[in-house]
This record gives structure tokens, sequence and C-alpha cells, in this order.
């Protein structure tokens, strides 16, 4: 189902580009939308952000999955891409040459942001660390997450591990960070990684719980909005990660299993990928995170 925008500005989804391969991250800049996709072959699609047409695909030599980790920044107009793979952030220069650059990171880079400084935050899946770096690769900070929680399973206190999927900077200079393992979810992390406050806890599939939570961004007033991926929802997380609601998006056949979000104020426009679905879902006149059904 494509939903036609109204004349009352409510939210709307006003485009699908159409099912393929799991899409492993979405964003944009300006008038081009980027898609990454698994099995692309080094390549990253570009579509039109009026029309939604592809336009082109963009080369990344070396490239392998860059699973949460693409993102556009327009202060130092390039694309970054994480690679999953090799260990390693992709720069694409946007200014027209698409030259590219890596550098190494820790192991399994998942989700990509950019801070209030415009330096890259690039989040380890595998050693649950957050580490900050310039536009052309300099480490500044490398943050060491709390990489276990004591969980009670049944009778005994145990160790597992998290696996943190992505992560914002917020204007306090702490961090909300998504994760999946021993228990799912929203965390607030401060600067010394570690966890402040949280919404969810053991995987469920209640208004208190998360299955798999990925994807997050913020509005401008603090909510916290999350790709449920195993759910095959949207949250929305009030500012202080104490109340939670269901964001409904009426496409065909519902979500199937979300993970990325893109979210441009510019435009009050949101894209999801999805990752079973293989589709980017366009919602337009999204002002902040508080619709209930879209």
């Amino acid at each position: 189902m494509l939903c036609v925008a109204s004349s009352s500005s409510s939210p709307t989804v006003i485009h699908v580009i159409p099912k393929s391969d799991a899409v492993t991250g979405v964003t944009s800049l300006g008038d081009d939308v980027f898609v990454g996709r698994v099995n692309s072959e080094q390549k990253i699609e570009v579509y039109d952000a009026k029309t939604f047409t592809l336009q082109q695909h963009i080369t990344v030599p070396g490239l392998g999955v860059c699973y949460l980790g693409l993102l556009a920044c327009p202060y130092n107009n390039c694309l970054y891409a994480s690679d999953c793979d090799n260990d390693s952030v992709h720069r694409v220069d946007l200014s027209g040459s698409n030259a590219v650059m890596k550098w190494s990171v820790a192991s399994w880079p998942a989700g990509l942001s950019v801070n209030s400084e415009h330096n890259l935050l690039v989040l380890s899946h595998g050693e649950s660390k957050l580490q900050i770096f310039t536009t052309h690769g300099t480490l500044l900070e490398n943050i060491q997450l709390q990489a276990v929680i004591k969980y009670l399973y049944p009778r005994h206190a145990v160790q597992l591990p998290t696996y943190p999927c992505h992560a914002v900077q917020l204007p306090t200079g702490q961090f909300l960070v998504s994760h999946r393992g021993s228990l799912h979810r929203v965390c607030l992390v401060g600067v010394d990684g570690a966890v402040v406050c949280s919404y969810g806890g053991e995987q469920g599939s209640e208004l208190t719980q998360m299955n798999e939570p990925r994807g997050l961004s913020v509005d401008r007033e603090g909510r916290v909005l999350v790709a449920d991926r195993d759910n095959n929802r949207l949250m929305v997380i009030d500012e202080s990660l104490s109340s939670a609601h269901e964001m409904s998006v009426s496409v065909d056949g519902g979500l199937q299993a979300p993970v990325s979000l893109w979210y441009d104020q510019s435009r009050r426009r949101l894209y999801i990928g999805e990752e079973s679905g293989g589709r980017v879902i366009v919602i337009d006149n999204l002002k902040d995170f508080t619709a209930s059904r879209v």
C-alpha cells in the first residue's frame, strides 16, 4: 500500500522503495538518498529524494557488509560506511570525485552517527567500544562500554555479554546506545561508558520490552525512536527513558524486521530500512516522534 500525502500535513507514508536484498543502512544528503544492502558487490545505491528513482551506484572498493553503518555528513560533504567484514570505515567524498579512503576501527563496527562537533561515532559490536574519529580517521576518543551485565539466571548471578548496535551522542555529552544479548534495551551511557539508566530488559513483545533493538534516532525534544527488529515495530521512548509508545506504520504487510532509521529533520522525513522486508519506507510530515500512527 502506498499512501498519498494529505493536505492536513499529518505524518504519511509517501513512498516505498521496493523489496530487494536486505537493507543494511539508509541515509540522505540534499536530493540524494543512499541505500546499502547485503550482497551489494561493494556498491551503494543512490536514489533521487523527490522521485525515488534509482540514479546510480557508488562503488566503494573492498566494502563488506555495512550493517547499520551508512551515514551522510552534510558538514564534511561525505558518506561514511562501516565495514563489518574488514573492521574498518570507508569515507566517500561527495564533492564530485567520489574519492574513497578508509581506516581501521575496533572489531565488527555497526551503527554510525555524527556528533555536534561533526566527528564520527563508530560503535563496535564485537568489542563493546565507542570510538570517535575526525572525518579523516584520527582517533579522538576510545570509550569502553559496560561490556557485561549481572543477570540472574535463574538462581545464580551470572555475567552474560551484550552486543551494542547503534549509538548517538546527546548535547550533554552522554550517549544513547541500543543493545541486544542478555538484555534488550536502550541505555543512557555516561562519558565513562557506564550505564546511567535504561529502557527495556528481558527479551519480549510487551510495551516495556524489546526484541533485538537496532537503529536509533532522536528528535529535537530528546524522544528516542527505536527500530525494534524482531517485534516488527518502531518504539518511541520519552527523553527520560521511563515510558514508551508504539509508532504504527501503515504499509502493506506491516513492518518486516526494521533495522535502519534515518531522520531528515530539514524535510521532516523518516526513512526506515528493513532487513527481511528489503524495503525502504519513506514517511513525510513527521515533525517529531509524538505520532502513534502514520
